[in-house]
């Protein structure tokens, strides 16, 4: 198995992860997991799944390129690059459309996986053409990620995009009011 194969692969293992990732506070609600998984239904939370789920699935491609001896540079920056960059690309093609016509769910599954797909082309042609290390690098904004992610989970802004319409709250535990 080459490169390519491999992203092609984790383009539907990531969308696997992310249908799953959905449900886990949801079936085990502990703090530990919502730092990492959605709390509610709000548009920034899916925003926590996505990079999640992108990270996640970094795992397994990790395994796959070992297994397969694939050579390939900035490993853990690539992914978190496209983890990153999942979150603006997803949120400036999906919130138009939602301020339009509301909230589809087709159209949500949709636009996840063409999102996917992007960010893993863009992964790959870092994991292709850079060679400076900046893994370490990539480790600390990870970090930072998930610390902001915490924060906003637990102390979210009041605006449209934290807040969970089905239930009428925000982040963790807020009421609208």
């Amino acid at each position: 198995m080459n490169l390519k194969k491999t992203k092609i692969l984790i383009i539907f293992i990531t969308f696997l992860i992310c249908f799953i990732s959905h449900f886990i506070y949801e079936i085990l609600p502990n703090p530990l997991f919502s730092i990492f998984f959605p709390v509610n239904e709000s548009i920034w939370e899916h925003m926590k799944m996505l990079f999640t789920s992108i990270l996640l699935s970094g795992i397994i491609e990790y395994i796959i390129i070992k297994k397969n001896n694939i050579s390939v540079n900035n490993f853990i920056f690539s992914k978190f690059i496209e983890a990153f960059i999942s979150i603006p690309i997803y949120l400036t093609i999906y919130l138009p459309i939602y301020y339009k016509i509301g909230e589809k769910m087709i159209l949500n599954i949709v636009l996840l996986f063409i999102v996917i797909i992007l960010v893993e082309y863009i992964g790959y042609k870092l994991m292709t053409k850079s060679e400076n290390n900046l893994n370490i690098l990539a480790i600390i904004l990870i970090i930072v990620s998930y610390s902001i992610f915490t924060y906003l989970t637990y102390y979210p802004i009041k605006n449209q995009i934290f807040l969970d319409t089905k239930n009428e709250k925000y982040g963790i535990n807020l009421p609208i009011n």
